[in-house]
């Protein structure tokens, strides 16, 4: 429990839970994509978005733990509409057969949530040999949205509601290597820092969201996209951090958020009615915040987008 819970202009604060920011929301008839959903704050993105009505997608590595996730909710709220359905955000091939199992679905989509993403594992590669942070946190969820455009964009005209991309990033986003995104050197092993390439993936999640809002400004679209810091929060994405994970477990109780507290954020960017046309922005603590100016960088922004396209073109 955070010892500070100050109110910004939305209301909320640090201490805000997910259920508190979506109170009095129904969210009947809406669909939402909610990535990394079978732990932390993925998990409990899902339940509370399913408890105001949303059927939410769970889109998860382990369809097991996923299915657990499901079944504890229904306990819960038996009314509550969930599907699972596999996806690792490490392979554009399972990215790109999501997204084509989803399509043929007939789901329609108003929310997607990036949530899913790994922190600071030692190197590795993904499937598509890219740095396994920059190709789950950023790639795979830049592949991802790309795929399912269309769906929320005929979504959003043929229901008349406002189609939502969250993407969660990170206050991490702020401790990245010097240029911000080290184009030249994804795969450089030997000047690889695992808290840098974290941020720098962090820092990927928020100038996406803004070419995202970017585009569909131009577009006339009626969707937006947005990032956010979820806050401090002591989950399984510190595993590869001993040191790290043992200070959090010592001063947790006094400053570092539960999980309903860091579900919050995410929930009331998908789902409050404050956030309606609020696009482009980083949210924390359910209150529109400050990045850094490279994440407000509108060129970095750009480049990033063309580089992550190239990237993620079928080979």
């Amino acid at each position: 429990m955070w010892l500070f819970g100050r109110k910004g202009a939305s209301g909320f604060s640090t201490s805000s839970t997910a259920e508190e920011v979506t109170q009095g929301i129904d969210a009947t008839g809406l669909t939402a994509i909610v990535t990394g959903a079978s732990s932390g704050i993925g998990a409990e993105t899902t339940r509370v978005l399913a408890m105001r009505g949303a059927h939410v997608v769970m889109a998860v590595r382990n369809v097991k733990s996923g299915a657990e996730v499901k079944e504890s909710i229904l306990k819960e709220t038996p009314q509550a509409k969930i599907d699972v359905m596999e996806l690792d955000l490490g392979s554009m091939a399972s990215v790109r057969k999501f997204a084509s199992e989803y399509i043929s679905s007939g789901y329609p989509l108003n929310i997607l949530i990036n949530n899913a993403g790994v922190m600071a594992p030692p190197f590795m590669l993904s499937q598509d040999n890219i740095e396994l942070q920059f190709a789950t946190n950023h790639l795979g969820h830049f592949l991802l949205t790309n795929l399912l455009l269309q769906n929320l964009k005929n979504t959003a005209q043929t229901s008349h509601k406002e189609g939502r991309i969250v993407n969660v990033s990170s206050m991490g986003h702020r401790f990245t290597y010097r240029e911000g995104i080290r184009f030249d050197k994804i795969n450089d092993k030997d000047s690889y820092t695992a808290i840098l390439a974290y941020g720098q993936s962090k820092l990927a999640n928020i100038l996406h969201a803004n070419e995202l809002a970017r585009h569909f400004k131009e577009e006339g679209l009626e969707i937006t996209a947005n990032s956010l810091h979820p806050g401090a929060i002591n989950t399984n994405l510190l595993r590869h951090q001993n040191l790290v994970e043992g200070i959090v477990n010592w001063i947790g109780k006094y400053f570092i958020k539960d999980i309903p507290q860091g579900a919050a954020t995410t929930c009331y960017v998908a789902l409050h009615p404050q956030v309606k046309g609020i696009t482009g922005e980083y949210f924390s603590d359910s209150n529109i915040a400050a990045p850094t100016s490279q994440a407000k960088d509108v060129e970095l922004a750009k480049k990033l987008w063309d580089f992550s396209l190239n990237l993620t073109k079928p080979r």
